[in-house]
């Protein structure tokens, strides 16, 4: 690939119109009636990148976007990339303390920013010493330039000729296990993800129609909404807001994706709420989930009421999407599948030593979506890329039929009576109960200081009672065994959870 064509931008935005493309809605909002065609697309991505050059914004600086799911999103993401300008997008559920620790790290010179998300960020950029810009999308804000005014006049700026490997744009890790961290992705990292699991698992096609719950600034997201949609010209439906199951199953069925894009709590209740009222109403071909291993339960009863299948799949902020996927012709809930094409994994032990079948170790993944590094983290950057290898800080069994089973996190996995122990494994068991809507295990020191499972359970309705907590421990001992049962079960009204839905046990871990 010459540096001419390896600005992302042209494979993803600048080609549609020349291919006849022009008009063809790209993204349609949710509510607002508003869509973004791919001719208005290549237009405002080049009216944003003229803007930040009159603006004085150069190559390589980092204009910061806390922007919702809308038709800007996009415009203003391939508006930075035209012109090298290095997009980050953030969490938009974060706390101002947290966003002015990710201003400061990243030294973001331009800020855009989602009007109704102003006050939540107003105090981190009082006395920011990097801002030099800050733009706010459908509305005002002392100190600050509204969008409209931003990009008035501003003459369309050409594609930036760039290498494949020049660092394109940032992503904030999600915080499962503490405080973000800014990951760095190259240009060909994001077409690396479309050609491997875009066009080879998810097989998707230009007359999709796609929904993705998972918000753009999840990597995860970014891909079932941007990068794959992008690349074979499909059209792309918007949510700004918070996705309710009632909100997303009205949506399914007034809309009519045909590609949804979930995460396991959200299935979860989905499928409790279609237990009460009914199946969905739409011609849905193919759903897909991360974030966290999808229960066997779950998948089954999505499948029963909707008649398409769940892809359950393993990705990462640092590998950018899934790399590791069940596939329409290769599924087995309660796994993770195999390798996406184009990706390699291993399965390692402490020592570094390669894991046989039936064995549990730390996945490592290779592939071209690789990351480039964590910002101002060289140490971390160290230990997580070895090389060609990625450590994702997941533990997996090697079945014998190469399919890989979720363990938990390397942080989450403890030992009971001198045998690993899956807190995912005794999650599982206990939401396929029909009382239970979402569990996450921990675990505990019982009276002899030696580790046990504790389990904290979100109901589907009613209370608990000292009755249906020991029919919950028997549940978990005849679905896999006596020793794995919790030996303490608390009820909670919610699982702590980072934005992009997966659970945060280690405060859980912290509230012993």
């Amino acid at each position: 690939m010459t540096t001419a064509t390896a600005n992302a931008v042209t494979y993803f935005v600048d080609r549609h119109p020349e291919e006849g493309r022009g008009d063809k809605v790209a993204y349609r909002e949710i509510g607002s009636g508003r869509s973004l065609t791919y001719g208005d697309m290549a237009t405002g991505a080049a009216q944003v990148a003229g803007a930040l050059l009159r603006a004085g914004v150069r190559a390589e600086e980092r204009a910061a976007m806390l922007v919702l799911d809308q038709i800007e999103f996009p415009q203003i993401f391939w508006g930075a990339l035209k012109v090298g300008v290095i997009p980050i997008p953030l969490n938009t559920l974060l706390a101002t303390s947290v966003y002015d620790a990710i201003l400061r790290d990243s030294r973001a010179t331009t800020l855009f920013v989602s009007a109704p998300l102003w006050d939540v960020v107003k105090g981190a950029v009082a006395g920011n010493p990097y801002l030099r810009h800050v733009i706010v999308i459908g509305g005002t804000a002392e100190g600050a330039t509204p969008y409209e005014e931003f990009l008035k006049d501003a003459a369309p700026a050409d594609t930036l000729a760039v290498s494949p490997d020049e660092v394109a744009f940032w992503l904030y890790s999600s915080g499962s296990t503490g405080q973000p961290k800014g990951v760095a992705h190259v240009h060909s990292a994001l077409r690396a993800t479309s050609d491997t699991y875009g066009k080879q698992v998810l097989e998707i096609a230009e007359d999709d129609v796609v929904f993705s719950a998972a918000k753009f600034f999840f990597a995860y997201g970014l891909g079932n909404a941007m990068t794959f949609p992008l690349s074979v010209g499909a059209t792309t439906l918007l949510f700004a807001g918070r996705p309710t199951p009632d909100d997303m199953i009205a949506t399914i069925n007034a809309e009519k994706p045909t590609i949804f894009c979930g995460v396991p709590t959200l299935y979860a209740a989905m499928v409790a709420h279609m237990d009460k009222n009914g199946p969905l109403e739409a011609p849905l071909r193919t759903c897909i989930s991360a974030g966290e291993a999808l229960p066997e339960e779950i998948g089954l009863r999505w499948e029963k009421h909707t008649g398409a299948c769940i892809l359950d799949g393993v990705g990462s902020t640092e590998m950018l999407h899934i790399f590791l996927s069940n596939r329409k012709d290769d599924l087995v809930y309660g796994t993770s599948g195999v390798a996406v094409p184009g990706y390699a994994l291993r399965l390692v032990d402490e020592e570094g030593l390669d894991i046989p079948s039936g064995g549990v170790g730390e996945l490592l993944v290779n592939g071209a979506s690789a990351a480039n590094c964590y910002w101002n983290q060289r140490e971390k950057s160290r230990v997580t890329f070895e090389g060609v290898w990625t450590r994702t800080g997941d533990k997996y069994e090697l079945r014998d039929d190469g399919r890989l089973v979720y363990c938990g996190r390397t942080d989450d996995m403890f030992k009971v009576s001198g045998i690993w122990l899956s807190p995912f494994e005794v999650e599982g068991a206990l939401v396929s109960h029909p009382r239970i809507l979402e569990a996450a295990v921990v675990a505990a020191e019982d009276a002899d200081g030696l580790e046990k499972p504790k389990a904290y359970i979100v109901l589907k309705e009613g209370v608990a009672d000292a009755a249906l907590l020991a029919e919950l421990k028997d549940h978990v001992k005849d679905k896999i065994g006596k020793w794995k049962y919790p030996r303490w079960i608390e009820v909670v009204q919610e699982l702590p959870k980072t934005a992009t839905g997966k659970i945060q046990r280690f405060k859980l871990r912290e509230g012993n």
